[in-house]
């Protein structure tokens, strides 16, 4: 079995100018927002930004920047499924 590793940078590219949800490292805080800018780091800005803490919204933050190294996913908001994938052997 090879390991065949995957640059995140084109698919955070696809997913500027639209809305988004970033999960961070702690607190089950999770922001919700359109991303309008990454940078060469994959810090993130984010606007028209809510905030929720478990699975509750807990205000809306307006413009954002993320640094990277405080995220532990981000996802497009909008898609259907939560873009998962099965595990094969």
């Amino acid at each position: 079995m090879s390991f065949v590793p995957v640059n995140p940078r084109p698919m955070l590219q696809d997913l500027v100018d639209k809305k988004v949800s970033v999960r961070l490292k702690w607190n089950n805080t999770e922001y919700q927002g359109v991303l309008k800018a990454i940078d060469s780091y994959m810090n993130l800005q984010l606007a028209g930004t809510k905030e929720f803490i478990d699975d509750k919204e807990s205000g809306d933050l307006g413009q954002v920047l993320i640094r990277c190294n405080n995220v532990l996913w981000i996802r497009g908001a909008d898609s259907a499924d939560n873009g998962d994938t099965r595990m094969r052997d």
